[in-house]
C-alpha cells in the first residue's frame, strides 16, 4: 500500500502531501511549525494591503468616466425578455460607428442581485463583498435569431466603457433572470455630459428596431413550459404555396386576395388617396376546409411582411403581439380559432378580456399603420357581433364553404402528389365524396397510398402505382360506421356514402 507522505520535517516526523505535520506524541510546536506560520501571515497581510488596488466594477467606472457621483444620471430603457437579441443587435450596431472606441468588461456574480448602474456607482460588489457583482469573464448565450436554427450570441450580464468621440460613457446591459425577479433585458447609460447619454439611449433603441431579427420573419409566440412562464417567440420558415395549391371558389379567393394582397400591393397609391390600410379579415367555415392552408397561402404571398402567429394557449399574448406588428410593418396578425377568445358576451357571464384586448388592439391602430388582422373560426355564429362585423375591426368576413365537385377533383390532382394514381373510378369516387372537406380527401389519398404500399405495387421506377381498387377500399374504410367518429375528425361527416 503508498505511503501518503512524501517528506520528513527537520526532526523526522513525515509530513502529509498538503504540507500538515501529524499532531506528535506530546503535541509540542516544532521549528517547522513557525516558518509556516509566518508565511501564512505574510500572505494574509499582503492581501489586506493590496486589498484597496483590487479592480472593482466601481473603482473601473470611476476611473473611465472621472466625474463626481452625484453628477451622473442615469438612464434606462426596458424591453420584454424575448427583445434580448434585438437590443443586443441595437448596442452592437450603435458600438461599430467609426469615432467610437470601448472596452467589453465581464460580470459575475450578478445572479440573485438586484442592481443597476447607480449601485455599482456607489460601490455595490466592492472588496468586501466578495461575492457580489464583480470583474469577469464575459458571459454570453445564443438566442435564435432567424428559422432554420439561426442564432446570435448576445451578452447576459456585462459593462461597457466607451469613448463617444472624446465623451465618456459607461452602458450595462443585463438580459432577463426570471430567478432574479428580472423579467426584461435592460440598458443603462450614464456620463457626465448629460445630453449626449441621452442621445446614446435614443440611438440603441432606434437601431434595435433597425436592426431588428423579427423583421420580415414568420414567428409565433408562446408560453415556457418549463421556468416561469415567460414569453417565447420561435421562427418558423415560410410556406410555399401558391394560387394552384388552393382550392376555393372563385369569388372568395378572389376577396380574401383583394383585402390582404392587393392593398398591401397597392399601398403607396391607397395612402397617397387618404385611405387606410388597417384591414381585418375573418375566414369561417366547418373544420377541415381549408382555412389554415388558405392562411399558409398568404403568408407565403406577402414576402417580407413580417407575420406574427396566435393560437391555442397563446391566444393570451395578443398585446405583445400587436406590439411586435406596430414595430415591424408591414405585418400580418393571424388569430386562429378566435371563437376560443371571442365568444358573444351574451353567452356567459363574466368579463372577456382577451376579446377586449384583441377589439382595442384593432381599434387602436393609426389610420395608415400596414398591418391586417386574419382571423379564423369554425363558429362565426358564436362570434361576438362586434368582432366579426364593425367596420375597422373586421372589414371582410369570407365562408370556406365545403368543396363541390369540380373542387373536389382539384383536390385529387392537388393531393396525388407524386402517385400514379388510376382515375378509371374517379367520377364514381368524387361522386361518393359529396360532402366532405378537403382534409377528407387529403386523407383519402394517403391511405390509398398506404393499401398500394403493402402490396407491392409500383410504376417500375420505384413510386407507388395507386390503383382504382386501392382508392374504393380506402374510401370504404373511411365511410365505414365502424370509423364514424374518424369521418368526423376528418370533416367526412356530411353526405358521403358507402357503396356495398
Amino acid at each position: 500500500m503508498p505511503s501518503a507522505s512524501f517528506g520528513w520535517t527537520a526532526h523526522g516526523t513525515p509530513l502529509h502531501d498538503d504540507g500538515a505535520v501529524p499532531a506528535g506524541r506530546d503535541g509540542r510546536l516544532e521549528l517547522a511549525d513557525v516558518g509556516r506560520l509566518a508565511r501564512r501571515a505574510a500572505r494574509g497581510l499582503a492581501g489586506v494591503a493590496r486589498a484597496e488596488e483590487r479592480e472593482t466594477l466601481s473603482s473601473l467606472l470611476h476611473a473611465h468616466l472621472a466625474a463626481p457621483v452625484e453628477e451622473l444620471d442615469v438612464v434606462e430603457e426596458g424591453r420584454p425578455a424575448y427583445e434580448h437579441v434585438n437590443v443586443q443587435a441595437g448596442l452592437d450596431g450603435w458600438l461599430a460607428a467609426d469615432h467610437r472606441s470601448h472596452r467589453l468588461v465581464g460580470i459575475v456574480g450578478y445572479q440573485h442581485r438586484q442592481f443597476g448602474l447607480a449601485e455599482l456607482l456607489e460601490g455595490i460588489g466592492g472588496v468586501h463583498d466578495p461575492y457580489g457583482p464583480r470583474p469577469g469573464n464575459v458571459s454570453r448565450v445564443n438566442l435564435p435569431s432567424g428559422p432554420g436554427g439561426q442564432v446570435a450570441s448576445c451578452v447576459r450580464c456585462g459593462l461597457y466603457l466607451v469613448d463617444d468621440g472624446g465623451s465618456p460613457l459607461a452602458v450595462l446591459l443585463r438580459g432577463a433572470d426570471p430567478e432574479s425577479g428580472l423579467t426584461t433585458v435592460t440598458v443603462e447609460i450614464t456620463g457626465p455630459h448629460a445630453p449626449t447619454v441621452a442621445a446614446a439611449a435614443r440611438e440603441i433603441q432606434e437601431l434595435a428596431t433597425t436592426h431588428n431579427v423579427f423583421r420580415g420573419q414568420v414567428l409565433s409566440f408562446d408560453h415556457e413550459i418549463f421556468g416561469h412562464g415567460g414569453t417565447l417567440l420561435q421562427f418558423h420558415e415560410r410556406p410555399a404555396v401558391g394560387n394552384e395549391d388552393v382550392i376555393l371558389p372563385a369569388a372568395a379567393a378572389e376577396a380574401i386576395r383583394r383585402q390582404v394582397v392587393e392593398v398591401a400591393r397597392h399601398k403607396e397609391r391607397l395612402l397617397s388617396a387618404g385611405q387606410h390600410l388597417k384591414r381585418g379579415l375573418l375566414l369561417y367555415g366547418p373544420p377541415g376546409v381549408g382555412k389554415t392552408h388558405t392562411v399558409r397561402h398568404l403568408i407565403s404571398s406577402l414576402t417580407g411582411t413580417t407575420v406574427i402567429q396566435l393560437t391555442g394557449g397563446a391566444l393570451s399574448l395578443i398585446s405583445e403581439a400587436c406590439s411586435v406588428a406596430r414595430a415591424l410593418q408591414p405585418a400580418m396578425v393571424v388569430v386562429e380559432d378566435v371563437d376560443l377568445i371571442a365568444e358573444d358576451r351574451d353567452l356567459h357571464s363574466g368579463a372577456h378580456p382577451l376579446l377586449f384586448q384583441l377589439l382595442g388592439e384593432m381599434d387602436g391602430l393609426a389610420e395608415d399603420a400596414d398591418v391586417v388582422f386574419v382571423l379564423t373560426t369554425n363558429r362565426a355564429d358564436l362570434l361576438e357581433p362586434a368582432l366579426a362585423a364593425r367596420p375597422g375591426r373586421v372589414d371582410q368576413a369570407v365562408e370556406l364553404p365545403l368543396p363541390d365537385g369540380e373542387a373536389r377533383r382539384r383536390l385529387f390532382e392537388l393531393y396525388s402528389g407524386t402517385l400514379v394514381l388510376d382515375r378509371s373510378h374517379l367520377d364514381a369516387v368524387v361522386d361518393r365524396t359529396e360532402g366532405v372537406t378537403a382534409s377528407f380527401v387529403k386523407e383519402l389519398l394517403r391511405r390509398a397510398a398506404l393499401f398500394a404500399a403493402e402490396r407491392g405495387s409500383g410504376d417500375g421506377d420505384g413510386g407507388l402505382a395507386v390503383s382504382a381498387e386501392d382508392l374504393d377500399a380506402a374510401l370504404c374504410e373511411l365511410l365505414d360506421t365502424r370509423n364514424a367518429m374518424t369521418r368526423v375528425v376528418l370533416g367526412g361527416a356530411g353526405n358521403a356514402t358507402r357503396e356495398d
